[in-house]
C-alpha cells in the first residue's frame, strides 16, 4: 500500500540502514550506554531538536515545539544484552566488555533496541519534515537500562514529566520475533506483565549426611517449597488471572556428605493485575514460613523473602482508546492486511512505567514484525521454531522492519496530534 509517507521513508532508508548497522555493531550494556546516548543526541540535534542528555543516567530527551497543542512522546530503549552474537551475519557484533561483576562478556542487540532507536530517528526526521501536518510539542525519549528495569524509573525520578513536558500520550514499539517483517501487531489493555525478582533463603540445621535425623535439611525444605509454590498459581489465584511463578535457580550445599545450613532460591514472578502481584508475594511469604514451622525451626531460623524492588517492573497497560486510534492509524498507512492482533505476553517492559505516574498518562506499545517473511513462512511449513528475542541467533530483516516501523510510528504520531487538538468552538 503506497503512500506519500512510504515514498519519503524509502528515500530515507539507505541512511537509516547505515545508522542501524552502526548501532548494531556497537552495543552497550545497561547503564553503560555512553556512546549510544551521545550518538542519539547528535542525531536529534542535527534534526533541529532541543536536546538534553544524561537524564536519569544516559537518557536523552529531545523537544520540538511547533505551536500550541498537545505533547506527544515517542520512546525507544538503547541498551544491549550480554550475549555473544551467533547470527553469522557479516555485520554481527564483535563487542566484548566487562559486566557489573567484572566478567568479560559479549554484547549484542538481541532484543531489537537497535531497530527501536533507528526507527525513532527515522520517525523524528519524518515528523520534522511534516511540521505543517501537526501542531504541539514532539517529545522524543531515548531511554537507557530497559533490560534491567531501571531506565524508565530513573528518567521519571529525574523529572522527565516535570522538567521537560507532561505528555498527552506516549507511543512505543517493540520488535517481534514471531511476526513477519512488514506487519504490525496491536493489542488493547494488558500487553506485557508485572515482573518481580524474588530471593528466598531457606535455613536449616546442618550436619553429617550419614546422620540426617540430627539435622533439619534445608535442601529437603527447598524441594518442598519448589513444589508448594506452584499451588499458589493453581489453587490460590483465580484461573482467570494469568500468572507465573518460576524457580530459576537453586543454590545450597558444598559436598556430597554434608547437609548444609541454608539454600537460596531465585524466582521470577509474572502477572498482569497489580492485585495478583501482591497476592503472589504475600502467599510466598506465608507458605515458606509455614513449611519452616512444620519442621520445628525456631523463630531465629525462619526463611527470608526478599523482593528486589529496584528490578520490579509493572505491567504495560495499553490505554484502550489510544490503542484503538493507533490501530486505525497503522491500518490506514500499511493496509488492514498488514495488521495482526497480538496476544498479551508474560515478558516485561518498563515502558509501562510511563503510564503509572500520578498523572495517569495514556500509553500504548505495538509490536513491529521483524522476521524475514520467507523464513517466517518456512518455519510454519517445517514446524521449526524461530530464534526468539534474547537469542544469540536473532537477526531482524532490518530494511523491511525499519521501513514499516517508521511508517507506522509516524502515522500514529500524526494522528495522535490531530486527535488531541481541542475542538473548535
Amino acid at each position: 500500500m503506497a503512500t506519500d509517507l512510504d515514498a519519503s521513508v524509502q528515500q530515507a532508508l539507505p541512511r537509516l540502514e547505515t545508522l542501524y548497522l552502526e548501532l548494531h555493531q556497537s552495543p552497550e550494556l545497561s547503564y553503560q550506554e555512553r556512546q549510544t546516548s551521545q550518538r542519539m543526541a547528535a542525531e536529534l540535534k542535527q534534526l533541529g531538536f532541543d536536546v538534553t542528555d544524561n537524564v536519569g543516567g544516559y537518557g536523552v530527551v529531545a523537544l520540538a515545539r511547533n505551536g500550541d497543542g498537545p505533547v506527544i512522546m515517542i520512546r525507544a530503549d538503547m541498551d544491549g544484552l550480554p550475549i555473544i552474537e551467533q547470527t553469522g551475519k557479516p555485520y554481527a557484533s564483535k563487542v566484548t566488555t566487562l559486566d557489573a561483576n567484572n566478567n568479560t562478556v559479549g554484547v549484542m542487540h538481541g532484543c531489537g533496541h537497535d531497530i527501536h532507536m533507528t526507527s525513532l530517528i527515522g520517525t523524528a526526521a519524518q515528523l520534522m519534515q511534516r511540521k505543517d501536518q501537526w501542531q504541539g510539542t514532539l517529545m522524543i525519549v531515548a531511554q537507557p537500562a530497559e533490560e534491567v528495569g531501571g531506565g524508565a524509573k530513573a528518567m521519571l525520578n529525574d523529572g522527565l514529566y516535570q522538567t521537560f513536558a507532561l505528555p498527552d500520550a506516549v507511543l512505543g514499539l517493540h520488535v517481534s520475533a514471531a511476526i513477519p517483517a512488514g506487519k504490525v501487531g496491536t493489542i488493547s489493555g494488558y500487553a506485557l506483565a508485572n515482573v518481580d525478582s524474588v530471593d528466598i533463603v531457606i535455613k536449616g540445621k546442618g550436619g553429617h549426611g550419614a546422620y540426617p535425623h540430627m539435622t533439619i535439611d534445608p535442601v529437603v525444605l527447598a524441594a518442598r517449597t519448589v513444589l508448594a509454590l506452584q499451588t499458589i498459581v493453581s489453587r490460590e489465584i483465580s484461573p482467570l488471572e494469568p500468572n507465573v511463578i518460576t524457580v530459576g535457580s537453586i543454590h545450597g550445599g558444598a559436598k556430597h556428605n554434608i547437609i548444609s545450613d541454608q539454600v537460596t532460591l531465585q524466582l521470577t514472578l509474572r502477572s498482569y493485575n497489580p492485585e495478583v502481584r501482591e497476592q503472589q508475594i504475600a502467599a510466598i511469604k506465608r507458605l515458606v514460613t509455614g513449611i519452616a514451622i512444620s519442621v520445628g525451626l525456631p523463630e531465629s531460623l525462619m526463611p527470608t523473602v526478599v523482593v528486589h524492588q529496584d528490578e520490579s517492573i509493572p505491567s504495560t497497560y495499553n490505554d484502550p482508546q489510544l490503542a484503538a486510534r493507533v490501530q486505525q492509524s497503522i491500518a490506514a498507512e500499511l493496509g488492514a492486511d498488514n495488521l495482526v492482533q497480538a496476544p498479551a505476553v508474560m515478558a516485561g517492559e518498563d515502558f509501562g512505567l510511563f503510564g503509572r505516574t500520578e498523572q495517569q498518562v495514556p500509553i500504548t506499545l505495538f509490536w513491529l514484525g521483524a522476521v524475514n517473511p520467507q523464513e517466517y513462512q518456512a518455519s510454519i511449513e517445517t514446524h521449526q521454531a524461530l530464534p526468539s528475542l534474547h537469542s544469540s541467533q536473532f537477526a531482524p530483516d532490518y530494511p523491511l522492519t525499519l521501513a514499516t516501523g517508521v511508517r507506522a510510528m509516524t502515522r500514529a504520531a500524526l494522528d495522535a496530534f490531530a486527535a488531541q487538538q481541542p475542538q473548535q468552538q
